[in-house]
Order: structure tokens, then C-alpha cells, then sequence
């Protein structure tokens, strides 16, 4: 570690403090804490702590109510002694299948509490995707919502499970268990400790085929450091997550509000009027989303969002997909400058922000590198990229080091520089601006076109709600490019025209040969845009 970054480290302590993620006026509970750190995995250790120093405060409200910060810590003690009276024991990997609401959450403190390594799963799984991260993983047992019944199919009979959240009406398998079952039939008594943290593996994306296990034996304070410099996290107050935890901004996200002793606000399924109600009905300060949320709470009816009061709001933070310049504009235009764009992935954690300011100067933009964070640009032959305005590849270094994929692989690395699998360049400012996937880049008769660019330009458009480039092969000129359009609701753009507006703003190549038009556009929860369905997409 060089010097400069051993100052980047000192100064993300001094910001945990600041924050008041660590209170040095309580040194008892701090070092507490950061013992707890060493033996538990974040998502028990922070619930733990704050149930210590704010039992009565809100820690969670779903649709089931509110739970404070001791009932999510009795609870999930409750949970751990009937897993372990189960045989689900230290060491041991359980998958968990379940959406945003408190049975993900007692569940995950549960296994920390345990010592249980946890395996987050993809709630848009299919029954094969399922059952072939289950064993690569080495799944021992699962707990899952009721609406994921079918999917446990693959797996051995006996292989234990417990249902995280019921749905009315839904039919269980005889003898089936779940939380409240555990909860009822168990004590507080404190569990023995660990001798390890347990650790937990989240899944990529899967865009471009079986998702990967990025494994995180345990959170480095300076992780959480990178989240607070450049995005505004309350402290006793209240955040709505509508990213899905499962993932790495979801997950990151909560870790971090409930270090600070907010209370989470999250609900099984998005819905974008739903969202509004919360954040009005909760006053809450923060709301972190996916673009393609955020995109239909700004198209809802003006008068649909004047019903709702969102000026206690005071972030959003983006992160998942490519947030689009004209996304940008319009939400903060509905909103005010309150937009927080994270870039990162799972492997490589946060690499950049972008602040409201950032995003005033160069709309999309991702940013800069939060403290203990840093980005270069690579060319092909992994020489470093200086100039302005040059799209390379793009490489982070961070104090949140990935450790490689459960199946042996590991992300390019030069001079500690990993990769993000993405391509983009630097404007004259400074900021990041993420041009598309290394892998998505299109060869289009000897022409390299990057499909966002595309995108963004069609997403101008006020008939059009979304839309997606993708190459398919093309005997001439190797690929050509095949637009995906969804009109806005009330309009019916016109091919022609679409390919008129595109080859009258950029380069004739970048012009797509076809327009297909569809009710939505393939994404996964996370708000990725899968390409290869659409370049499988029968015309």
C-alpha cells in the first residue's frame, strides 16, 4: 500500500467517525462492535449493534408491519437455535431464495449469528439455473418464500427447508416449517460464537449466462467508507430500498443504513406508485433504486405524483444498470437535484459516484472514485489510457478487494487494477462516462459501434419508453444493428422515421437496419438489460 492510499484509509476512518457510523464517545460499544466484526458476517453484527444502542428504534417495515432493532435481534436469535437444532451448523452453505422483506433479513442475521456461510440467490431463477448454482455452491440446506416452491423440485427430498414469507392462499408440503415456526418454538439464550465469520456469496447479473459466486468472507469498515463519501445516508432516520438485496447495491445499501440505526423501509414488489407512497407515508430521507424504476416513477401521471410528499427526500442513489442522460434530466426535473449515480459490480464493489452536481455538468455521468478507490483506463494491449475523451477499457482499484469466483476464476488485473468489464472514457472534467460493456461492442462492417450510445439517443425521444441495440449476424457486413423499441403509452413511433432520427443525429452505421417494437424489454431484477434473449429474439 502506498503512502497516499494509507492517507485515503486514515481519512475513511476519520469519515466513519464523522458520520457517526463509529462513536469514539462510546469506545465500549466501538470496540465492541469491531470485535463482533471479526466473528459475524455485517448483516449480524450491525443489527446486534444497534439493537444495543437503540433497542426501541425502528430497525425494518414491510407489508407485515414494523419491527424494531431488539425484535430483529430476539427474532433472528430464535431463528438460529431452530436452524442449528436442524443440524445447520457453522461452516455449513444455505441458499437463500427469498424477495425484499423481513424473512430475508432475520434470515441472513440468523446464519451470521451461526457462523453459516449464506448463498443469496436470484428470485428470477429458473428451476436449471437454480439447481446448478445450488451445487456448484454446495448448498446444504434452503430457506425460500412460498412462491419458489416449485423450484426446490431439483433438489435432493431431503434437503432441509424453511419457508421466509408465506403467500396467501399458497399450498405447503406437509410438514413444512417456517420462520414464525422457529421463532415461536425457540429461546434467546446467546448463541456460542463462531470462530469465524461465515461469509456469504452474491451472484452477478447473469447476463451472459449462469451467474458467478463472488464470495465476501466478511465487510472492511473501509468498504463502508467508500459508501459514505460521496452519498448522503441518514442517521436515525428512514431509507427506502426498492434495489433488490440479493444484490451488491442492495445489500451494501442496507448494511450501511442500519450502521446507522435507520429503519428500512422495503416491500416484495416493486411498484412505482407504491414506492412514492412509501417514501411520503415514511419521510424518508433516501431511496435507493434501479434506473428502470426510477424511469417509471418519473412517467407516472403528474397528477398520480403530486399525491404524495417526497420533499423529505434528499438522495437517490442509481446504481444496477447504465443510467440514460435524458433519465437524468427528467428526474431531476420531478425530483430536484437529488440523484446519486453509483457505478460499480460485484466483483470489483463501488468505483465511482456521481453527485447531483456531477450530473448537472455531464448528465449520465458516473463520476468520480469515492475514498480508497481509484480507476484507469486500459487499452487492448493493457497500456494505460491517459488522453481525454478516449474510450478504453475500464479497471478499478479498491479497498474492497474481490476475492475471485467459487468457481476458481478471477477478473484481469493490472497494477492491482481489476476489471470492470466495462469500456469508457474521461471527460474534460474528470468524470467518468461509461460508454457500454467490453463484450457488448458491435463490429458492424469493420465499424465499432457501442450500443448505448444508440440508446441514449432513441431514449430522447418522447415516443419512446425504452429501447435496446443488439448486433445479430448479418452475411454482408459480418453484424448488423436491430433496434428493440416499447412506445410510450398513447404512441406509435414509426420505423422509418426512428431510422431517419438516428442517421440525422449520429454516424450511417450506427443507423439500425430494423426497428422491432415490444410491450417490454427483457431485464433482470436488478434492471439489467438481458441482450442475449434479444439477439436470440425470433423477428
Amino acid at each position: 500500500m502506498n503512502l497516499a492510499h494509507t492517507l485515503e484509509v486514515v481519512k475513511a476512518y476519520g469519515l466513519l467517525q464523522s458520520s457517526g457510523f463509529i462513536d469514539l464517545k462510546n469506545p465500549g460499544e466501538t470496540l465492541r462492535t469491531l470485535k463482533d466484526s471479526k466473528t459475524y458476517i455485517p448483516q449480524a453484527t450491525l443489527i446486534m449493534h444497534s439493537a444495543r444502542i437503540a433497542p426501541d428504534a425502528p430497525g425494518l417495515a414491510d407489508e407485515r408491519g414494523e419491527l424494531t432493532y431488539r425484535e430483529l435481534d430476539e427474532q433472528s436469535t430464535k431463528i438460529a437455535h431452530g436452524l442449528r437444532s436442524a443440524g445447520i451448523t457453522e461452516g455449513t452453505v444455505i441458499g437463500i431464495l427469498a424477495r425484499d422483506h423481513r424473512g430475508l433479513i432475520l434470515s441472513m442475521a440468523a446464519a451470521g449469528k451461526l457462523g453459516v456461510k449464506i448463498a443469496l440467490m436470484n428470485t428470477g431463477f429458473a428451476k436449471p439455473q437454480f439447481a446448478e448454482v445450488c451445487e456448484r455452491e454446495k448448498v446444504k440446506a434452503v430457506l425460500h418464500d412460498s412462491e419458489f416452491l416449485g423450484l426446490l423440485d431439483a433438489l435432493p427430498a431431503d434437503m432441509p427447508r424453511f419457508l421466509t414469507w408465506v403467500d396467501e392462499g399458497a399450498e405447503l408440503p406437509e410438514g413444512a416449517r417456517t420462520l414464525d415456526d422457529l421463532i415461536a418454538a425457540n429461546g434467546t439464550e446467546t448463541l456460542p460464537a463462531p470462530a469465524k465469520p461465515g461469509g456469504f456469496i452474491i451472484l452477478t447479473s447473469g447476463t451472459t449466462g449462469l451467474p458467478k459466486g463472488a464470495p465476501r468472507e466478511k465487510a472492511s469498515p473501509v468498504a463502508t467508507a467508500q459508501f459514505l463519501d460521496r452519498m448522503p445516508f441518514p442517521k436515525r432516520s428512514t431509507v427506502v430500498i426498492v434495489s433488490p438485496i440479493f444484490h451488491s447495491t442492495g445489500l451494501g445499501t442496507y448494511l450501511v443504513s442500519i450502521g446507522l440505526t435507520n429503519k428500512i423501509v422495503m416491500r416484495r414488489r416493486f411498484d412505482a406508485e407504491a414506492t412514492l407512497k412509501m417514501l411520503s407515508d415514511h419521510k424518508a430521507e433516501l431511496l435507493v433504486a434501479v434506473p428502470t424504476m426510477l424511469h417509471r416513477m418519473v412517467e407516472l401521471p403528474a397528477e398520480v405524483r403530486a399525491k404524495y410528499d417526497t420533499s423529505a427526500l434528499k438522495g437517490i442513489i442509481l446504481a444496477g444498470s447504465a443510467l440514460s442522460p435524458e433519465l437524468c434530466v427528467k428526474a431531476t426535473e420531478v425530483f430536484g437535484p437529488v440523484l446519486y449515480n453509483l457505478y460499480g459490480s460485484t466483483e470489483v464493489a463501488i468505483a465511482t459516484v456521481a453527485q447531483p452536481a456531477d450530473l448537472a455538468k455531464a448528465p449520465g455521468t458516473v463520476g468520480r472514485p469515492p475514498l480508497t478507490c481509484d480507476v484507469r483506463l486500459y487499452d487492448d494491449n493493457d497500456k494505460a489510457v491517459t488522453t481525454k475523451n478516449v474510450t478504453a477499457r475500464i479497471f478499478v482499484r479498491s479497498g474492497a478487494p474481490f476475492e475471485g469466483y467459487t468457481d476458481g476464476r478471477h477478473k484481469q488485473i493490472i497494477d492491482g487494477y481489476m476489471s470492470s468489464g466495462d469500456v469508457g472514457h474521461f471527460t474534460e472534467d474528470g468524470l467518468l462516462m461509461v460508454d457500454g460493456r467490453d463484450d457488448d461492442m458491435i463490429v458492424s462492417g469493420g465499424e465499432n459501434v457501442f450500443p448505448q450510445e444508440v440508446e441514449n439517443l432513441l431514449l430522447e425521444r418522447d415516443d419512446i419508453f425504452d429501447a435496446a441495440v443488439v448486433g445479430v449476424d448479418d452475411a454482408e457486413f459480418g453484424k448488423r444493428l436491430r433496434a428493440f423499441v416499447v412506445p410510450e403509452p398513447g404512441h406509435t413511433p414509426d420505423e422509418a422515421e426512428i431510422k431517419t432520427y438516428v442517421k440525422e443525429n449520429l454516424a450511417r452505421y450506427k443507423v439500425p437496419r430494423e426497428v422491432v417494437f415490444l410491450d417490454d424489454l427483457p431485464r433482470n431484477p436488478t434492471g439489467k438489460l438481458l441482450r442475449r434473449v434479444l439477439v436470440e429474439y425470433e423477428v
